[in-house]
């Protein structure tokens, strides 16, 4: 494949946008689409390719979006469709491409769907749910779990039967073994598709159906692997989750999927995994050009951080994916900040900050970066009083949900709630947040936000970088390296992810040191010796 018939997601960076949380147009103070259009030329000089949008749907917002009345409107606290077709028109022609959230694995219980389906047994939509018998004691029918805590199956006393919710009780999932819902959710992505969107996150992608025959989960024994992204304090990571997802009829139904967008050009998908075994089911969801483009795990998502771990997750991917496409993320709106997660206890976080991005978008694979990641936010403390993530409510204080990554974005340092709105935000803005404001930002060039425009437009001149191979991984207990490599071009990139100097053995060959990148290394005989917390990029001048 030439670099002139690349799709244009291969190797793309794409931003996620938490719509709630980024601009407040209308100043209620919860952010808005039209807020989100405003701001688009700050997001273009960044570099990236895309946007990803969080969900802007209808919505009761129990779990702010992900539960979803009405698949095909935007809600009012975010605008109308008039002003998300005026948000594509303006990110194209900005060169953006829009991306955005599809939660297909289950709705809200106030979709009118499930208003129908609950009311009887044999109404025109009483098998679009999950819907199961009690077992003769009145016990639900199985002990799956909700990741959100407790039993999985809600009692609907005029059915006289249980419905499954993964999530919230106020998330009832689909029924994908009914034809009839497959049909309905492929015309929910046709209408998008027809409104000029250019790809789809799909959330929760390997949830979408369930064991027909409802069997029990076992138990997680000693040794199993657990990487389902949830808090060990979550008893639903006590479980392997052998029959409640990851189904293999899910695979008929992403075929299903992928056939309709192929009728469009220069569509992509990526979907979330959260598994036992992520990285067979990323392979088996992206290989073969038929099912999903791209999908990501939570192996970055975590607590775990040393080099030896990153190469790990760096050389089982790439064993394991094929040729399917990963995406890579370390921070999302779903966990804690990675400046937090990870690079709480280093003696210079942004510098550490810096160089992850490097080897973020070194890796080969696809890039999704979290609003606020190029501002160098650390998770916010939010009081408890003040907490709105139904997620984090019930487990607190030892998980503190996800509210901490979710706080508006800060525009002016100076101007109340740091230029999100001029009225009090949904969430308040981390006093800290105020002197990472955008506006302070901008003119320092020696900012995070400098060294993000810098580097991911240096990116884009290496292809390399974007779409090469990946070989020859190497760590230590101060960094990695690898080389990437197309046809045209070799370039080995190390990282120093300590704040001690770090001396790495090249590859053989003769290689000479790129610059414009924005990290300072030296290059000596047959190693590279990167300062603390930098990246060393060069390039093989005989091959």
């Amino acid at each position: 494949m030439t670099q002139q018939t690349m799709p244009w997601w291969r190797g793309a960076v794409i931003y996620q946008i938490y719509p709630r949380s980024f601009y407040d147009a209308n100043q209620d103070g919860i952010g808005d689409l039209p807020g989100i259009t405003q701001q688009l030329p700050y997001i273009a000089a960044l570099g990236v390719d895309a946007i990803w949008l969080s969900p802007f749907f209808t919505s009761p917002m129990k779990d702010f979006g992900y539960d979803v009345s009405d698949y095909c409107d935007v809600d009012p606290l975010f605008g109308s469709l008039d002003d998300f077709k005026t948000l594509v028109h303006a990110a194209h022609d900005l060169g953006l491409k829009v991306m955005i959230d599809q939660v297909l694995s289950h709705t809200s219980d106030e979709h009118a769907w499930f208003e129908e389906s609950r009311v009887s047994r044999d109404n025109a939509k009483s098998d679009w749910y999950v819907w199961a018998d009690p077992k003769p004691d009145g016990t639900p029918p199985n002990n799956w779990l909700s990741i959100f805590g407790g039993c999985a199956w809600q009692w609907e006393s005029r059915r006289q039967q249980y419905y499954l919710h993964n999530f919230l009780v106020s998330q009832p999932d689909l029924n994908f073994h009914n034809p009839d819902v497959v049909e309905h959710l492929l015309e929910v992505v046709k209408f998008w598709l027809d409104l000029g969107v250019d790809g789809f996150r799909l959330d929760t992608v390997n949830f979408y159906t369930h064991d027909r025959q409802l069997r029990d989960n076992p138990p997680l024994s000693a040794g199993d692997s657990k990487s389902l992204g949830v808090p060990g304090t979550n008893p639903y990571s006590m479980q392997k989750h052998r029959y409640d997802i990851s189904q293999p009829e899910n695979i008929r139904f992403l075929k299903r999927l992928r056939t309709l967008l192929d009728q469009y050009d220069h569509i992509t998908t990526v979907g979330e995994i959260g598994d036992d075994n992520p990285l067979a089911l990323m392979a088996e969801y992206t290989s073969g050009n038929d099912k999903l483009h791209m999908a990501y795990t939570f192996d970055l998502l975590n607590v775990h951080r040393s080099p030896s771990y990153l190469a790990s997750v760096i050389k089982n991917i790439e064993a394991a994916i094929g040729d399917g496409w990963p995406c890579w993320a370390l921070s999302n709106h779903d966990v804690v900040r990675c400046i937090s997660r990870w690079g709480d206890k280093e003696s210079d976080p942004f510098a550490y900050g810096k160089v992850l991005l490097a080897l973020l978008t070194s890796l080969r694979g696809s890039v999704c970066l979290y609003q606020g990641e190029e501002l160098g936010l650390p998770e916010a403390d939010i009081p408890f009083d003040k907490i709105q993530d139904p997620y984090g409510i019930p487990f607190w204080p030892e998980y503190k949900g996800r509210d901490g990554c979710r706080t508006p974005i800060p525009w002016a340092a100076k101007q109340d709630h740091a230029g999100f709105s001029e009225n009090e935000p949904w969430l308040p803005v981390d006093v800290r947040h105020n002197a990472l404001a955008v506006d302070q930002q901008e003119a320092d060039v020696n900012s995070m936000l400098a060294h993000y425009r810098g580097y991911l437009r240096w990116r884009k001149q290496h292809l390399a970088l974007v779409n090469g191979d990946l070989t020859d991984l190497s760590s230590s207990v101060q960094g990695l390296s690898f080389v990437r490599s197309t046809s045209n071009q070799t370039v080995i990139a190390a990282f120093n992810l300590t704040d001690s100097e770090m001396t790495m053995t090249l590859p053989a060959g003769d290689w000479q040191a790129l610059e414009g990148h924005g990290f300072t290394f030296d290059i000596r005989d047959d190693s590279v010796i990167l300062p603390p917390y930098q990246a060393a990029f060069a390039t093989k001048l005989n091959g």
